[in-house]
């Protein structure tokens, strides 16, 4: 057997280390961070060419099953996923871990987009810590009236705010570590995406007790009609059992 996880992500990894190395398992990164953690198995950089060069490559590369463990907000990629499964006849597994939930304290303002995230800020704070990634901080470019603390694995390109310091680090982070960014820094709003998962989690008990609004922005949905798996270890079992009815 044959499978090609969309990955990148934690979970990622973990799925082809339980699948290696009785199964044959390529996992392909988009390219986008210039010191990835490379998971067991093979690899691939780089992009297909959309829906139809994917669907190439799964028919060249005799591939019997698809994962997609991109990032939650890979939205693209996803459904250029779905569209070459269904092209090349091949089962496709979405892989995404829960969303964060908001609790007790919590002050969180939901985003449909990272623009509206942007338009909300100027109403909320003047010191934002932006925990979006460097790919959407253009969003954020016209928004000169406010301070900007951006975290990020690899360093930003323009555009992005004109008042911006660039933090580069990844995680897991501390609660600790957190706590301590938010003081040093003076944060007044927290910027973040809805990731889930406990790597980066931190940061919002950290804004909870110091009692700091946070503007989460929506992960988008999931292809209609591919089924979701919730774990690494529930991505294996689907795997696995494929494998056994083969």
């Amino acid at each position: 057997m044959h499978v090609l996880i969309l990955g990148g992500t934690s979970e990622a990894r973990q799925v082809a280390t339980g699948l290696h190395p009785g199964v044959r398992v390529t996992s392909s990164l988009a390219g986008r961070v210039t010191r990835p953690v490379l998971p067991p198995g093979e690899t691939r950089i780089g992009g297909f060419g959309g829906a139809g060069g994917l669907a190439q490559w799964l028919r060249e590369h005799e591939v019997d099953v698809l994962i997609d463990a991109t990032h939650p907000f890979a939205g693209t990629i996803s459904f250029n996923a779905a569209s070459a499964a269904a092209t090349a006849h091949v089962p496709l597994l979405a892989l995404r871990r829960p969303g964060w939930v908001a609790g007790e304290g919590d002050d969180w303002h939901p985003a449909d987009s990272l623009e509206q995230a942007a338009a909300m800020l100027p109403a909320l704070g003047q010191r934002i810590f932006l925990t979006t990634g460097r790919m959407g901080l253009a969003a954020f470019a016209a928004l000169d009236g406010l301070w900007f603390l951006a975290r990020s694995v690899d360093a930003p390109h323009p555009p992005y705010p004109l008042h911006m310091e660039t933090l580069l680090d990844r995680g897991p982070f501390s609660l600790e570590g957190e706590r301590a960014l938010l003081h040093d820094h003076r944060i007044d709003v927290l910027v973040t995406k809805d990731s889930g998962g406990p790597a980066t989690a931190a940061k919002l008990t950290a804004a909870r007790e110091a009692g700091l609004p946070v503007v989460v922005v929506r992960r988008p949905p999931v292809p209609g009609g591919v089924p979701v798996a919730r774990s690494a270890e529930e991505a294996v079992r689907w795997v696995r059992d494929r494998q056994g009815a083969a």
